[in-house]
């Protein structure tokens, strides 16, 4: 390992992670204030002792945090965005992408965003037009983005659920003990209703007659949910406020999302609380279903608060996760570690996700090589929509993965033989991907000049010259 890693950002950003002043945290790791500060400004080297303490204290990948550091617009978001045609020809070298990501993180977040823009205009003119560019910043990305950026991990949050989940636990189910707490702590009724009462709602609070109702099409996991989001907003209603406003959302809609988000956030922790989670987690060795069952979740629920063990000290197995609808769609996104697909376009389709819509019901598995060399275990299965409905559409698929250094302790890995199981070579998007002969390539690397010879065709529709 290089004795001259310059991490001051990344180190800083943890810090504030966790919430952390400069006297602490040189306190944990026994070093001096003004040492930190100086590491802190890049004034001086993170060392190999230095960067393995960091490891054992706050559950850092050593790997990941010499690399990007989780920062939210890393060298792969940032070759992306400058393999757009308008860019492409600037010619810019991968490693001045990894000092700006490494050395500037806030710029190369600023670039990403109004990148996210450039995009957004191009598919809303009318919104573009209208003169006020914070309007281009969509909803989803900014919150994605505020999210991934503290890992999927909520301090607060999680400590709250994790006292009022264990006090609601029940073995038969925590609706009832939920639906009790609403009533006798907060004076709100909880009724299932026709879902002809609601229209194109699928649950909502009428707060002048203290009355939370819930579609009749709603799946029971779904019901429940929706009780502890409930509850979440109540119960948790001046943490939420807070961490909303230290986000400082652009607007009014952001901020309504965020909200939500972490609304849905508490409510999986309600459900399924901490150290209780973690400790069924590594006893079914990770196994979806079991928990589903421990839990009295679903599918998503699950797999989204795998994404979520991040807590210093006792963390699970660091997943991402995907949600997509059969066009394609990603509607979720989230990663405990790091995320190896593209940021701004779809997934490869050499990842098999989308095949779980062809084998509905069944687990899919896959191991998968990232152009740099990284290995990830991979499981892909489809799930029902929240409501039953004519009109919600059919399936969704849940793409969940880890790198394979963690596949040993997954229950759904057991009888591979991770040294010699077949592995699929996948990318990013196609634009930015550096494979040379892959079959499934949909568009021809930008900055890359095409070997394209008309007296021969190959597997490739796009062959280019490497290097």
């Amino acid at each position: 390992m290089s004795s001259k890693l310059f991490l001051g950002h990344r180190l800083r950003r943890l810090r504030r992670d966790h919430e952390l002043s400069q006297t602490d945290m040189a306190q944990t790791l026994a070093i001096s204030p003004s040492y930190l500060n100086h590491l802190e400004r890049n004034q001086r080297p993170v060392t190999a002792a230095l960067l393995l303490k960091l490891a054992e204290l706050y559950e850092v990948d050593v790997r990941t945090f010499a690399a990007n550091g989780g920062a939210r617009t890393g060298p792969d978001a940032l070759a992306e965005i400058f393999s757009d045609a308008l860019l492409s020809d600037l010619g810019v070298p991968r490693y001045e992408l990894a000092e700006l990501a490494n050395n500037a993180p806030a710029i190369a977040d600023a670039i990403a965003r109004l990148y996210g823009a450039l995009k957004e205009a191009a598919r809303n003119p009318e919104i573009a037009s209208a003169g006020d560019a914070r309007a281009l910043v969509t909803p989803e990305n900014w919150v994605r983005d505020y999210i991934q950026q503290h890992r999927n991990y909520y301090p607060a949050l999680e400590e709250a659920a994790e006292t009022l989940g264990g006090a609601l636990s029940d073995p038969l189910s925590m609706a009832e003990p939920m639906r009790r707490r609403l009533k006798e702590a907060w004076g709100i009724s909880a009724r299932v209703v026709p879902q002809d009462e609601l229209g194109n709602v699928s649950q909502q609070y009428d707060q002048d007659r203290r009355l939370f109702l819930m579609s009749s099409q709603l799946r029971p996991e779904n019901r429940t949910f929706a009780l502890a989001y409930q509850l979440a907003l109540v119960e948790f209603a001046a943490v939420l406020e807070r961490l909303v406003a230290e986000a400082a959302p652009p607007d009014e809609g952001v901020r309504q999302l965020l909200h939500m988000s972490l609304a849905n956030y508490a409510a999986g922790a309600i459900m399924m609380p901490y150290g209780r989670f973690l400790a069924s987690a590594e006893q079914y060795r990770f196994s979806i279903d079991r928990l589903c069952g421990e839990y009295g979740a679903n599918v998503e629920q699950v797999a989204h608060r795998l994404t979520t063990l991040n807590r210093p000290g006792a963390r699970g197995v660091p997943f991402f996760m995907l949600r997509v609808d059969p066009a394609g769609n990603i509607s979720k996104r989230y990663a405990g570690e790091n995320f190896p697909f593209s940021r701004f376009g779809g997934t490869c389709p050499r990842w098999n996700l989308h095949a779980a819509f062809q084998a509905n019901g069944q687990v899919v598995t896959q191991l998968i090589e990232t152009p740099d060399g990284q290995r990830f275990f991979t499981v892909a299965r489809t799930i029902e929509r929240p409501i039953k409905s004519d009109l919600s559409g059919g399936l969704l698929a849940i793409g969940l993965g880890c790198d394979i250094r963690h596949a040993h302790r997954l229950h759904c890995a057991e009888g591979y033989d991770l040294e010699r199981a077949p592995v699929t070579p996948v990318g990013p998007a196609c634009a930015i991907c550096p494979r040379i002969d892959c079959g499934y390539r949909a568009t021809p690397p930008a900055g890359r000049m095409l070997a394209i010879d008309r007296t021969r065709k190959t597997i490739s529709p796009f062959p280019f010259v490497a290097g």
